[in-house]
């Protein structure tokens, strides 16, 4: 069972961007089934983030860069916590409660850890890798969010998260605002999170980094997917571009 797919740069690149999306899939290993949930809720956001991976993939290609992208279901295993987090497995998401995942126990949690988790970080560790040897590494991680939440409407389009490095956060908030788009910082999430994939892979190792949320309106099918990364890409060049 494959726990990232990997995208290559293109061959020759020098790109130092890794672009990484950790809820890319909405898919279940067979020995899991559906965890005991209802088929139709895998095509909603508490099973993966919406058009996230298509917009991934699409910068990648314009970069020639690589990308890392989790293969599974958040609902198997949330590959954006600490191994230690007690929401990595999750017993109950949005109101749904998971019976594939309510009588997990430690060894189970183990199991998907070393299945799932730590080869899809592992991944992320090798391209870092890799890029360091000629050119100091800009981690992108892309993820989407819901236009409400509990009723709410979220008037943000593009979410940027950030912890202590505002690097790239920062350029990227102000040229995102210059193209016309509705920014959150640290919106409708906060992006200090101990453990999760750019505590681990950027804050603790002196990356430079970011994570964007995008509106699934806004990237819902495949057209609107690719019409916002071809959007989007002009304005992180700017924004690289303006890193101190």
């Amino acid at each position: 069972m494959n726990p990232f797919t990997y995208v290559a740069a293109a061959p020759g690149s020098r790109s130092p961007l890794l672009l990484l999306c950790d809820h890319a899939s909405n898919a279940v290993p067979c020995a899991h089934g559906t965890l005991g949930l209802a088929r139709e809720l895998f095509s909603t956001h508490i099973a993966y983030d919406i058009g996230a991976a298509q917009v991934t993939r699409a910068l990648a290609e314009s970069y020639g860069a690589a990308a890392v992208l989790g293969a599974w279901s958040r609902l198997l295993i949330d590959l954006n916590r600490g191994a230690d987090d007690p929401t990595l497995v999750m017993k109950i998401s949005d109101g749904s409660v998971v019976p594939g995942n309510r009588d997990a126990d430690a060894a189970e949690v183990a199991a998907r850890i070393a299945a799932f988790h730590a080869p899809y970080h592992a991944a992320i560790a090798r391209e870092i890798a890799r890029i360091a040897a000629f050119a100091p590494p800009v981690l992108i991680s892309m993820h989407s969010f819901t236009p409400r939440w509990k009723g709410v409407p979220r008037p943000w389009e593009v979410g940027v998260l950030w912890d202590r490095d505002k690097r790239l956060a920062g350029p990227l908030m102000a040229r995102l605002a210059q193209a016309g788009l509705v920014v959150g910082d640290n919106e409708p999430y906060h992006g200090a999170l101990e453990g999760d994939t750019l505590n681990v892979h950027g804050t603790r190792a002196g990356l430079a980094h970011v994570l964007i949320e995008m509106r699934q309106d806004l990237v819902g099918d495949a057209g609107a997917a690719l019409a916002f990364a071809a959007r989007l890409k002009p304005v992180l060049d700017a924004a690289l571009g303006d890193m101190p």
